[in-house]
């Protein structure tokens, strides 16, 4: 890594010309740009994140620290490439003014013809397209689960604030519940009454859950409460008797049907790489997640 203080965009644009030069490799095939905005504290955690990310998305990935916007404006960055990354990175520091236009250090920075992501690993803008970075990326990544306090609150503000692009990372770690069981109705093809949803007290996923099951089955879904970790339990109430897939562990869940005996399925939980890289996949609007985040504004405004 290359350390640069007291820069600017032009100068971190050609470092990386540099950097891709002394690693043999002037031309790289990376897909993207990944821009990840982070306080100081959480920044080394999410680039080892989006580094195991690059390994499936080569991308250009740009560490934004955005710090004290009092004093002078400073602009300073580590410039790099290799060293198990699948593209090159910069982790750039901005201080003073410079931290209210930082849209102005990044732009220059974006591969050209070419998507740009952005990721908020903890606290993110409660509009990410409204954000001055969000409006740069098609693909808008939060993490209501990461949030500093009220998790459940920054996730009904992002569904409130949906936009063609915005995602969350809670809605992605439902990929397996979600995929188990619409493989469940396919098999019981049998009409549901009711459902609940049992989790720990906090969780942006289960309230997502709840959403998605009264969006799609058109039944009452009730939330119940656990000790975790996660969602611990996922029931359906049919004419011939429950569907009940449950997990306590965080790994292995049980997969109970009527008439049929209780069969083991894994159902781990992931960590926020593969969250990272599957999001990554896909860059159009996830239809499903937009009628499920107004689904949970239509029943929190409810309650």
């Amino acid at each position: 890594m290359i350390e640069l203080t007291d820069t600017n965009a032009s100068k971190i644009a050609a470092e990386f010309v540099r950097a891709r030069t002394r690693a043999g490799s002037p031309a790289m095939g990376m897909v993207m740009t990944l821009i990840i905005v982070a306080p100081e504290e959480d920044a080394e955690e999410a680039m080892f994140a989006a580094k195991r990310a690059s390994r499936e998305h080569p991308s250009r990935v740009l560490g934004v620290i955005l710090g004290e916007t009092r004093g002078a404006a400073r602009v300073s960055a580590q410039v790099g490439s290799g060293d198990g990354w699948g593209g090159e990175t910069a982790l750039i520091r901005l201080e003073g003014e410079v931290v209210d236009h930082a849209e102005s250090v990044v732009l220059p920075l974006l591969l050209p013809d070419s998507p740009v992501a952005i990721w908020w690993p903890t606290t993110a803008p409660t509009d990410p397209a409204a954000d001055p970075l969000g409006a740069l990326a098609q693909r808008r990544i939060t993490d209501s689960a990461a949030a500093s306090q009220r998790k459940s609150t920054a996730m009904l503000n992002q569904c409130r604030a949906y936009a063609p692009g915005n995602t969350d990372l809670s809605w992605t770690r439902l990929t397996p519940w979600r995929a188990l069981l619409a493989a469940a109705l396919d098999q019981h093809p049998l009409h549901v009454t009711g459902a609940k949803v049992t989790a720990e007290r906090v969780s942006p996923s289960a309230d997502l859950l709840v959403a998605w099951l009264t969006d799609r089955l058109e039944v009452e879904v009730d939330r119940g409460h656990s000790d975790g970790p996660g969602i611990t339990e996922v029931s359906m109430d049919t004419e011939e008797g429950p569907i009940r897939i449950s997990r306590a562990d965080g790994r292995l869940a049980t997969f109970s049907s009527p008439h049929r005996p209780d069969r083991p399925v894994a159902l781990k939980r992931r960590e926020v790489p593969a969250l990272l890289a599957e999001e990554l996949r896909r860059l159009d609007e996830d239809d499903v997640y937009a009628a499920t985040a107004r689904r949970l504004v239509e029943l929190r405004g409810n309650k």
